[in-house]
């Protein structure tokens, strides 16, 4: 059962993780840290959870990584993710990372069919523009294609169309569907082998995931005792935890850097 999140009210679950030897805090990046915008390159966190991861980040065994759908190149544009940063990122649902310290890792798993990402890409794109308000994303293993400018009834034809391409001439490519955007992938991965790297390779005894969308699910899903997932947003969760938008999400890591660095003192 997901239970709210209040500000300012006491948090079993929260204390309980703040209190872990090594915590990894995996974050979505849009509509979590960072408020959904018509224009995706345009999101930005918000000062006040850039703060917070901060503050996170300059505590012992603490490790903060955004898990995002967006191609690890897109990742590092919109969360302006330098090369010195201590934030490591998992893109592409799982299938990319980058770990501080060491920088982009050798890519794993199948490549994608030589040519057959231009190919979609070709086919997709003179649908995509008939519609007025749609946009296309390139994607490092795929595409993704986002309505967030377009009303619903635009957004249900398109994606019609854009599911019937992909079923005739992409059958095995992974379809995902989102808030206002539908993607496909050659790659298999979801977010839930994005939570099995970091917990690997951060040695985690603990990890607090927030996500706002389905495709986060598959990472809610695979959190064990010890882990604490929080839906961001409205929507059926496997989460603990429930908060009503980016902003709570900043009070909840805010709550969660208190109790950590007053543990550890």
């Amino acid at each position: 059962m997901t239970s709210p999140w209040i500000p300012g009210t006491p948090s079993p679950e929260l204390s309980a993780l703040a209190r872990t030897e090594r915590l990894v805090v995996a974050l979505d990046f849009d509509g979590v840290a960072s408020p959904l915008v018509p224009d995706p390159m345009a999101a930005r966190a918000l000062p006040e959870t850039v703060e917070q991861i901060r503050r996170l980040t300059a505590l012992p065994d603490t490790i903060v990584s955004f898990v995002s759908g967006r191609s690890l190149h897109d990742l590092r544009i919109i969360t302006e993710h330098e090369d010195d940063s201590p934030v490591a990122l998992a893109g592409s649902h799982g299938a990319q990372y980058w770990f501080p310290g060491e920088g982009e890792a050798a890519p794993t798993g199948d490549a994608t069919e030589e040519g057959a990402r231009e190919e979609l890409w070709a086919a997709a794109r003179p649908i995509i523009d008939r519609y007025e308000g749609a946009e296309f994303e390139p994607k490092t293993f795929g595409m993704g294609v986002h309505t967030r400018r377009a009303d619903r009834e635009t957004e249900e034809k398109l994606f019609a169309e854009i599911d019937a391409l992909a079923a005739e001439r992409f059958p095995h490519w992974r379809r995902r569907a989102g808030h206002r955007v539908l993607e496909f992938s050659s790659r298999t991965e979801g977010k839930d082998a994005a939570i099995a790297v970091l917990r690997e390779r951060f040695h985690a005894t603990g990890i607090l995931f927030a996500g706002d969308d389905v495709t986060d699910e598959d990472a809610m899903r695979v959190l064990q005792p010890g882990d604490l997932g929080v839906r961001v947003g409205p929507g059926e969760s496997a989460a603990a935890l429930r908060v009503d938008g980016p902003v709570d999400v900043a009070r909840l890591l805010s709550a969660l850097a208190d109790e950590r660095a007053a543990g550890q003192e």
